[in-house]
């Protein structure tokens, strides 16, 4: 089975259909403090609905589109990372991210993103990653940060979460950009 090491106990391994149950319960744990960052369809509720939203990105991922991973922290799934969007063709993906508040400041993500991003670069041969968050989520804006990204732009009110339309922020990093910074280095 694939499963990578991260720090602290945690481990990263594709979220699959056959962890929906285990999904859900991450949900319930999760939902109210993730739903103002992800999108809509994302925040699953209940057994059926985690059953679709990862059935909906396992079809994707068969496409060679969006993938989605999950991070097991002491064996118990706490959040995940995933390529939202996922372009082969025109070499451009957009990574993302959600965690449950007791996985947060452990640096998972960060290592976890980097650790995407290797494979889009080297694998792939992707040649632009992006990140896209609210403009007023500091921590996701933060993880960008740590891996290089550039703001390259705000999107005014194209993000509505309940009935409120807020800003977005684009970041990215260009396959030369992370190659030169992060070759042989850890993400921190």
């Amino acid at each position: 089975m694939f499963s990578l090491p991260l720090r602290d106990g945690a481990c990263l391994r594709p979220l699959e259909i056959r962890h929906a149950a285990e999904f859900a319960a991450h949900m319930d744990r999760a939902r109210e403090h993730i739903r103002p960052w992800v999108g809509a369809a994302f925040v699953a509720d209940g057994l059926d609905g985690a059953r679709g939203t990862l059935r909906r990105y396992a079809e994707r991922q068969a496409a060679d589109g969006a993938r989605l991973f999950g991070i097991w922290l002491d064996g118990t799934l706490v959040g995940g990372v995933l390529f939202a969007a996922f372009d082969a063709a025109s070499g451009t993906c957009e990574v993302g991210c959600w965690l449950e508040p007791a996985a947060e400041g452990r640096g998972l993500v960060t290592e976890s993103c980097g650790i995407l991003l290797d494979w889009a670069f080297d694998d792939r041969g992707m040649h632009r990653a992006e990140w896209h968050c609210r403009a007023d989520n500091e921590r996701s804006a933060a993880v960008a940060k740590r891996l290089g990204m550039t703001l390259e732009g705000v999107l005014r009110e194209c993000w509505p979460v309940g009935g409120t339309r807020h800003d977005k922020q684009i970041w990215s990093v260009l396959a030369p950009e992370w190659r030169a910074r992060h070759r042989g280095l850890a993400v921190t």
